[in-house]
């Protein structure tokens, strides 16, 4: 066994403790230990793809049991792009945190940043649909404490909300675990892939229960129509930083579909056949129109983006929902892109309101750095919105491609199509009203101490443009990136390598 394969989960569930007990009080300290980790993670994350390039799935079996019986962890290409998405963008993220100061505004986000990391890694990692229950409610539980960071009544509503639609989500969970255990007698994803193929149709109903619940469960983790409410006034009132870090957050619900939904009740699996994709198609359609109309209609930037990570959950999903390798192929390009064009808005938006003072969408006097940051804003919005030549457009572009055999074809077209022209006029609109409009309202009068926003230093804006840097660099190397993942989707759909990996340990290369 590899046991790189459990670092991602070892050391920030190691780092995290001594960050909460040790370090909390020197700033530091804390941050040193926290960014150390954090490369060290990406260096991880790096090496782990590089092994997972050959095509194997390698397993790591704690305390040596075989699979069913003992917990496993699988790295495959999916779970290792994963990885390394969540490595790359937590580093971006961290960077910004500590150069604005977000991290000194409260002494545990240090440490809850590395629980949350344990808990994003090990979803993306586990082999047991139960652990990935445990890793949901590591990362929730950390998600909680970060997104009232620093406090304040409209944070601590927003995460009150949250709060009680992820339990009930959580508790929707354990009966569709409870009712899968029921009926196959095991929960590890391999074992129960063998089981529910074997189940003929007509004994099959409470399997098709479980997969719905399932859905549901992960329908709300990935934001998805009707239960996508939380989404907007979570990452609206989340700190920057956090709100940013979340941008991966809905896509561990996108991974699970794919996993589960893929593996277990996917393509082929007559209990189940055809199950997910009828439901998931009309409710990612909706998803678009949410976000678009919630574009169009914001009136501060950080509903307005929040909006838009709503808008592009729906064009994932619509890719996602039709379960073929080539259109899950397209879907992870547009996972990655929207990943980080979501991550890079949240801290241009964090630069832009801390030298406003306020993020309402309204005509204010210059601030400092106007054009830098009218700039930023303007490519983080057309990377979202799908615009060229930013990797946006590639994504939508291949999303479209792999609808062209789809017998929703057409109606997949109009809500992506339309979903990106109402995205496109509303930040066109939110950014003519903060830098074009702004330019023309006479400066603000010097307070009489003479207290001015600072400029932003090149530490803050640096990764806010990595972030970009990542969707240029998309964009250049698509086709390469698209070849990988399109091999990724295939491994994905390979079902039996996966069993024979997991559960016969001399199937593995």
């Amino acid at each position: 066994m590899n046991h790189w394969i459990i670092a991602p989960v070892i050391l920030p569930a190691l780092l995290a403790p001594i960050l909460g007990f040790v370090m909390r009080h020197d700033i530091t300290l804390a941050r040193a230990a926290s960014v150390a980790g954090a490369v060290a993670l990406v260096a991880i994350a790096v090496g782990l793809t590089m092994l997972a390039a050959g095509g194997e799935t390698h397993v790591y079996r704690l305390g040596d049991w075989p699979a069913p019986f003992g917990i496993v962890l699988v790295l495959d290409r999916l779970s290792a792009l994963m990885v390394l998405i969540t490595a790359v963008l937590a580093l971006i993220v961290l960077l910004h945190a500590v150069a604005s100061g977000w991290d000194a505004r409260g002494r545990h986000f240090h440490a809850l940043f590395q629980f949350q990391l344990m808990g994003i890694f090990g979803a993306f990692l586990t082999g047991d649909i139960f652990n990935l229950f445990v890793f949901f409610e590591i990362l929730l539980i950390a998600s909680y404490g970060l997104m009232i960071h620093s406090g304040g009544p409209q944070r601590m509503r927003a995460g009150l909300q949250y709060v009680i639609i992820n339990l009930a989500g959580s508790t929707l969970f354990l009966f569709a675990l409870s009712t899968l255990y029921g009926v196959t007698g095991t929960l590890n994803i391999a074992d129960l892939a063998l089981r529910v193929q074997e189940i003929p149709t007509d004994e099959a109903a409470l399997i098709r229960v479980a997969a719905m619940l399932l859905m549901i469960v992960f329908a709300v983790k990935a934001a998805l129509f009707p239960v996508q409410f939380w989404l907007p006034g979570t990452y609206a009132n989340a700190p920057a930083p956090v709100a940013a870090l979340f941008a991966i957050m809905t896509k561990v619900g996108a991974y699970a579909i794919l996993r589960i939904h893929t593996v277990i009740f996917g393509p082929g699996i007559e209990a189940t056949d055809g199950l997910a994709g009828t439901w998931l198609f009309p409710a990612a359609v909706l998803t678009i129109a949410v976000g678009a109309f919630g574009v169009m209609g914001a009136r501060r930037l950080m509903p307005l983006i929040a909006f838009s990570v709503v808008g592009s959950m729906g064009t994932l999903m619509i890719a996602v929902s039709v379960f073929t390798p080539e259109a899950t192929g397209a879907a992870l390009y547009y996972l990655v892109h929207s990943t980080f064009a979501a991550a890079a808005l949240f801290l241009i938006a964090d630069l832009i309101v801390t030298r406003r003072g306020a993020d309402g969408l309204s005509a204010m006097p210059a601030s400092v750095q106007n054009g830098l940051f009218a700039s930023l804003f303007f490519a983080g919005a057309i990377g979202m919105a799908g615009m060229p030549p930013l990797s946006g457009f590639l994504g939508k572009l291949l999303v479209l491609d792999a609808l062209r055999a789809s017998p929703q074809m057409a109606l997949a077209w109009v809500a992506v199509l339309l979903g990106s022209l109402l995205t496109i006029v509303g930040f066109a609109r939110a950014g003519s009203t903060l830098f074009w409009k702004s330019t023309a309202l006479p400066p603000e009068p010097v307070p009489a101490d003479g207290a001015v926003p600072a400029a932003a230093r090149p530490v803050e804006v640096a990764p806010t443009m990595v972030a970009i840097a990542v969707l240029a660099l998309l964009a250049a190397l698509a086709g390469p990136v698209a070849g990988y993942l399109e091999g990724t989707a295939t491994q994905l759909f390979d079902r039996g390598g996966y069993i024979g990996a997991v559960l016969f340990p001399q199937a593995e290369g």
